[in-house]
Protein backbone atom coordinates (compact mmCIF):
# COMPACT_ATOMS: atom_id res chain seq x y z
CA UNK A 1 0.00 0.00 0.00
CA UNK A 2 1.39 3.22 -1.21
CA UNK A 3 2.02 6.08 1.48
CA UNK A 4 2.17 9.77 0.31
CA UNK A 5 2.93 12.92 2.54
CA UNK A 6 -0.33 15.32 3.69
CA UNK A 7 0.73 18.58 3.36
CA UNK A 8 -1.20 21.91 3.97
CA UNK A 9 -2.06 24.86 1.61
CA UNK A 10 1.98 26.03 2.59
CA UNK A 11 3.44 23.13 1.61
CA UNK A 12 4.60 21.68 4.72
CA UNK A 13 4.26 18.61 5.77
CA UNK A 14 1.72 17.93 8.31
CA UNK A 15 1.10 14.00 8.47
CA UNK A 16 1.13 10.80 6.17
CA UNK A 17 -1.90 8.80 4.37
CA UNK A 18 -2.04 5.63 3.19
CA UNK A 19 -3.30 5.31 -0.78
CA UNK A 20 -5.49 2.15 -0.66
CA UNK A 21 -4.81 -0.76 -2.96
CA UNK A 22 -8.10 -1.61 -3.96
CA UNK A 23 -8.35 1.89 -5.63
CA UNK A 24 -4.67 2.60 -6.40
CA UNK A 25 -3.01 0.25 -7.34
CA UNK A 26 -4.58 -0.77 -10.89
CA UNK A 27 -3.12 -1.70 -13.91
CA UNK A 28 -4.26 0.85 -16.34
CA UNK A 29 -5.74 -0.44 -19.68
CA UNK A 30 -6.10 1.84 -22.49
CA UNK A 31 -8.75 0.28 -24.11
CA UNK A 32 -10.95 -0.21 -21.07
CA UNK A 33 -10.11 4.04 -20.41
CA UNK A 34 -10.80 5.03 -23.92
CA UNK A 35 -14.01 3.39 -24.10
CA UNK A 36 -15.27 5.83 -20.90
CA UNK A 37 -13.85 8.65 -21.82
CA UNK A 38 -15.45 8.10 -25.74
CA UNK A 39 -18.63 7.07 -23.46
CA UNK A 40 -17.93 10.91 -21.97
CA UNK A 41 -17.41 13.04 -24.98
CA UNK A 42 -20.35 11.07 -26.85
CA UNK A 43 -22.70 11.79 -23.99
CA UNK A 44 -21.43 15.79 -24.37
CA UNK A 45 -22.56 16.26 -27.96
CA UNK A 46 -26.28 17.93 -28.12
CA UNK A 47 -27.49 15.85 -31.15
CA UNK A 48 -30.18 18.58 -32.03
CA UNK A 49 -29.14 19.17 -35.56
CA UNK A 50 -32.44 19.40 -37.62
CA UNK A 51 -33.98 20.27 -40.60
CA UNK A 52 -37.82 21.07 -41.53
CA UNK A 53 -39.37 18.31 -43.59
CA UNK A 54 -41.89 18.46 -45.93
CA UNK A 55 -44.69 18.69 -43.40
CA UNK A 56 -43.33 21.40 -41.13
CA UNK A 57 -42.52 23.94 -43.81
CA UNK A 58 -45.59 26.78 -43.59
CA UNK A 59 -47.24 27.01 -46.86
CA UNK A 60 -50.54 26.37 -48.92
CA UNK A 61 -51.15 22.81 -49.89
CA UNK A 62 -53.21 23.48 -52.87
CA UNK A 63 -51.47 22.16 -56.07
CA UNK A 64 -49.60 24.80 -57.83
CA UNK A 65 -50.98 24.43 -61.59
CA UNK A 66 -53.33 21.91 -63.47
CA UNK A 67 -51.71 18.13 -63.64
CA UNK A 68 -51.88 18.43 -67.88
CA UNK A 69 -51.62 20.29 -70.61
CA UNK A 70 -49.33 23.30 -69.85
CA UNK A 71 -45.80 21.47 -71.28
CA UNK A 72 -44.59 21.82 -67.54
CA UNK A 73 -43.25 19.39 -64.97
CA UNK A 74 -45.99 17.71 -62.63
CA UNK A 75 -46.11 19.84 -59.73
CA UNK A 76 -47.79 19.36 -56.17
CA UNK A 77 -47.87 21.62 -53.49
CA UNK A 78 -45.32 24.91 -53.39
CA UNK A 79 -43.96 22.67 -50.09
CA UNK A 80 -42.13 19.88 -52.62
CA UNK A 81 -38.58 19.40 -52.11
CA UNK A 82 -37.76 20.05 -55.47
CA UNK A 83 -39.00 23.79 -55.23
CA UNK A 84 -36.73 26.18 -53.64
CA UNK A 85 -38.20 26.87 -50.31
CA UNK A 86 -39.80 23.64 -49.90
CA UNK A 87 -39.00 20.51 -47.14
CA UNK A 88 -35.88 19.16 -47.18
CA UNK A 89 -35.65 15.18 -47.83
CA UNK A 90 -32.39 13.43 -45.79
CA UNK A 91 -31.87 16.00 -43.38
CA UNK A 92 -30.57 15.21 -39.92
CA UNK A 93 -33.17 14.44 -37.20
CA UNK A 94 -32.72 15.48 -33.37
CA UNK A 95 -30.71 12.22 -31.77
CA UNK A 96 -28.90 11.19 -29.08
CA UNK A 97 -25.32 10.01 -29.25
CA UNK A 98 -25.03 8.10 -25.85
CA UNK A 99 -23.13 5.23 -25.11
CA UNK A 100 -24.02 2.64 -23.04
CA UNK A 101 -21.08 1.20 -20.72
CA UNK A 102 -21.15 -1.41 -17.97
CA UNK A 103 -21.23 -0.24 -14.50
CA UNK A 104 -18.33 -2.16 -13.71
CA UNK A 105 -16.34 -1.31 -16.78
CA UNK A 106 -16.79 2.38 -15.44
CA UNK A 107 -15.68 1.91 -12.15
CA UNK A 108 -12.86 -0.33 -13.70
CA UNK A 109 -11.54 3.02 -15.31
CA UNK A 110 -11.97 5.25 -12.45
CA UNK A 111 -9.55 3.04 -10.34
CA UNK A 112 -7.17 2.65 -13.28
CA UNK A 113 -7.20 6.75 -13.75
CA UNK A 114 -6.74 7.55 -10.48
CA UNK A 115 -3.72 4.72 -10.12
CA UNK A 116 -2.02 6.40 -13.51
CA UNK A 117 -1.79 9.52 -11.64
CA UNK A 118 -0.70 7.76 -8.78
CA UNK A 119 2.17 6.18 -10.70
CA UNK A 120 2.91 9.06 -12.79
CA UNK A 121 3.32 10.72 -8.88
CA UNK A 122 0.73 13.18 -9.80
CA UNK A 123 -1.43 13.63 -6.94
CA UNK A 124 -0.98 15.95 -3.85
CA UNK A 125 -2.49 15.39 -0.80
CA UNK A 126 -3.66 17.85 1.51
CA UNK A 127 -4.96 18.26 5.06
CA UNK A 128 -7.77 21.28 4.05
CA UNK A 129 -8.17 23.70 1.56
CA UNK A 130 -10.02 26.72 4.13
CA UNK A 131 -10.25 30.02 2.83
CA UNK A 132 -11.32 32.88 4.43
CA UNK A 133 -13.18 34.42 2.16
CA UNK A 134 -14.13 34.11 -1.95
CA UNK A 135 -11.09 35.63 -3.40
CA UNK A 136 -9.93 34.26 -6.79
CA UNK A 137 -5.68 35.51 -5.67
CA UNK A 138 -5.90 33.30 -2.41
CA UNK A 139 -6.45 30.56 -4.76
CA UNK A 140 -3.64 31.35 -7.52
CA UNK A 141 -1.48 31.76 -4.10
CA UNK A 142 -2.01 28.20 -2.64
CA UNK A 143 -1.37 26.69 -6.26
CA UNK A 144 1.29 28.80 -6.91
CA UNK A 145 2.80 27.66 -3.58
CA UNK A 146 2.31 24.14 -4.14
CA UNK A 147 3.71 24.46 -7.60
CA UNK A 148 0.58 23.09 -9.20
CA UNK A 149 -0.24 23.11 -12.75
CA UNK A 150 -3.51 22.39 -14.05
CA UNK A 151 -4.93 20.85 -11.06
CA UNK A 152 -8.36 19.20 -10.60
CA UNK A 153 -9.68 19.30 -6.92
CA UNK A 154 -11.03 16.95 -5.21
CA UNK A 155 -13.14 17.60 -2.46
CA UNK A 156 -15.79 15.02 -0.22
CA UNK A 157 -18.29 17.87 0.80
CA UNK A 158 -19.46 21.47 -0.30
CA UNK A 159 -17.03 23.79 -0.43
CA UNK A 160 -18.11 27.52 -1.86
CA UNK A 161 -15.87 29.51 -1.30
CA UNK A 162 -13.35 27.10 -2.97
CA UNK A 163 -15.52 26.43 -6.00
CA UNK A 164 -16.45 30.30 -6.18
CA UNK A 165 -12.88 31.51 -6.06
CA UNK A 166 -11.02 29.01 -8.56
CA UNK A 167 -13.76 29.00 -11.24
CA UNK A 168 -12.62 31.96 -13.24
CA UNK A 169 -9.01 30.55 -12.93
CA UNK A 170 -8.31 28.97 -16.36
CA UNK A 171 -7.30 25.23 -16.23
CA UNK A 172 -8.45 24.63 -12.25
CA UNK A 173 -11.48 22.73 -11.57
CA UNK A 174 -12.86 21.79 -8.40
CA UNK A 175 -15.09 18.63 -8.02
CA UNK A 176 -16.68 16.84 -5.57
CA UNK A 177 -16.18 13.18 -4.90
CA UNK A 178 -19.45 12.09 -6.37
CA UNK A 179 -18.92 14.20 -10.13
CA UNK A 180 -15.55 12.50 -10.13
CA UNK A 181 -14.58 11.07 -13.80
CA UNK A 182 -12.42 9.36 -15.49
CA UNK A 183 -12.27 12.40 -18.67
CA UNK A 184 -11.22 14.94 -15.99
CA UNK A 185 -8.56 12.87 -14.22
CA UNK A 186 -6.82 12.24 -17.23
CA UNK A 187 -7.41 15.82 -18.97
CA UNK A 188 -5.90 17.93 -15.83
CA UNK A 189 -2.02 17.25 -15.27
CA UNK A 190 -2.57 17.31 -11.49
CA UNK A 191 -4.64 15.44 -9.30
CA UNK A 192 -5.44 17.50 -5.66
CA UNK A 193 -7.17 15.24 -2.78
CA UNK A 194 -8.24 16.41 0.38
CA UNK A 195 -7.54 13.85 2.55
CA UNK A 196 -11.17 13.34 3.87
CA UNK A 197 -12.03 12.38 0.00
CA UNK A 198 -9.78 9.41 -0.32
CA UNK A 199 -11.93 7.44 2.16
CA UNK A 200 -14.85 8.60 0.18
CA UNK A 201 -13.55 7.75 -2.91
CA UNK A 202 -12.65 4.10 -1.95
CA UNK A 203 -16.24 3.86 -0.35
CA UNK A 204 -17.86 4.79 -4.04
CA UNK A 205 -15.30 2.59 -6.13
CA UNK A 206 -16.32 -0.66 -2.87
CA UNK A 207 -16.71 -3.22 -4.94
Amino acid sequence: MAVIEVKNIRGEKVSEVEMPDSVFNIEPKKCVLHEVVLMQLAAKRSGTAAVKRRSDVKGSNVKLFRQKGTGRARRGDIKSPLLRGGGVIFGPDPRSYAMKVHKKVKRLALKMALSSKLKEDMITVLDAFALDEIKTKSVIAILKTLKLENPLIVVDVENEALELSSRNIPGVKVLRVEGLNVYDILKHKNLVLLETAIKTIEGRLAA
